[in-house]
């Protein structure tokens, strides 16, 4: 489980899409 503050902004949205890309979907924002 991976939790990401501030995900509303750029920084956190490319983050959550990095993860993403790397089949981590258990992503808390």
């Amino acid at each position: 489980m991976i939790v990401v503050t501030g995900g509303a902004g750029f920084i956190g949205s490319a983050l959550v899409a990095g993860l993403n890309a790397h089949g981590i979907d258990e992503i808390f924002i």
